[in-house]
């Protein structure tokens, strides 16, 4: 079974610590998303896992092994952090060809790729003259070239149009059924709702949430509950008397706050008041990745440098 492992990864650069004492697993069979505000440390993070920086204090594994000592990492690990991070003379094609070398990878997977990717009708263009979602698709496709058990990617919908962006979300499911470790990143949070079945959520390099999506944004969710009734007047007396608060929100209907929806009902039912809709409000995972993370940010928007 192929899982990421980091136990206590911290990285210091100078005196400012990118990464304090991370400690999580990511899991095969299932999308993983990796979430947290501008400077949270996500991108350092998965260097760390790349080896491309070598960790102040802690480790990270994949599959119990260093990403260094793995004998054929392109087989392990397929990640995408940079999509610029290509030889810009070289077409698409010939990138691919000769990272495939370097694992005895055939021709006939590089042909697949490009197919897969939908790269076919600039395969022999220059890379370096590609648009932002051109160079992302080639970079997914070098993500996948060695068919790895483990893919991580750092903002792959980045430039993607929305075909790209459906494309990229069912890829991700697709290699997540198949029993594949994904671990993703993605600043989209309304992506993430339709992609990821688990979250990790970072800030200031610290782990501040480990969860299901579900859990999530249930954990989020405030006590609001929108309720509708011809004696709205009367409600807001009884609401009133179990300690929740009413606000309007049109003729007839209001948002109680600080009462669960069956207290509601039951409270309503005593008093022979009539509701014609109660119904819960959930918070998105957008709302939900902003009111845990309001007090990560390394810069607010009135404190951010020009």
């Amino acid at each position: 079974m192929t899982v990421i492992e980091a136990r206590n990864l911290t990285k210091d650069f100078g005196a400012k610590r990118a990464v304090d004492s991370l400690t999580f697993d990511v899991r095969p069979g299932i999308v993983t998303g990796f979430l947290g505000p501008n400077g949270a440390g996500k991108s350092t993070t998965m260097r760390l896992v790349l080896g491309l920086d070598r960790p102040t204090g802690g480790s990270v594994t994949v599959n119990g092994m260093a990403y260094a000592r793995q004998p054929a990492p392109l087989h392990e690990v397929g990640a995408l952090l940079e999509a610029r991070s290509v030889h810009t003379g070289r077409s698409a094609r010939n990138h691919l060809r000769a990272l495939a070398a370097t694992h005895r990878i055939g021709r006939k997977r590089v042909e697949e790729l490009i197919d897969l990717v939908g790269l076919h009708d600039v395969a022999n263009k220059r890379a370096g003259t590609f648009s932002l979602g051109m160079g992302q698709r080639l970079g997914i496709a070098t993500a996948l070239l060695g068919d790895p058990a483990t893919v991580m990617l750092d903002e792959p919908v980045n430039g993607l149009d929305p075909e790209g962006i459906q494309w990229i979300r069912s890829l991700l499911r697709g290699l997540a059924a198949e029993g594949r470790t994904v671990f993703v990143s993605s600043h989209l949070m309304s992506e993430m709702s339709l992609t990821a079945d688990h979250l990790i959520v970072i800030g200031r390099g610290r782990l501040i949430a480990n969860t299901s999506v579900a859990d999530f944004v249930a954990g989020a969710s405030k006590k609001l509950v929108h309720v509708r009734s011809p004696r709205i007047d009367e409600l807001r007396s009884v609401v009133a008397g179990l300690g929740g608060s009413v606000s309007d929100v049109a003729d007839g209907l209001v948002e109680v706050g600080g009462l669960t929806a069956a207290e509601i009902g039951d409270a309503a039912a005593a008093n022979g008041i009539a509701l014609h809709e109660l119904t819960p409000q959930q918070a998105s995972l957008e709302e939900a990745f902003m009111d845990l993370t309001r007090d990560e940010l390394e810069f607010s928007h009135a404190e951010a440098p020009a």
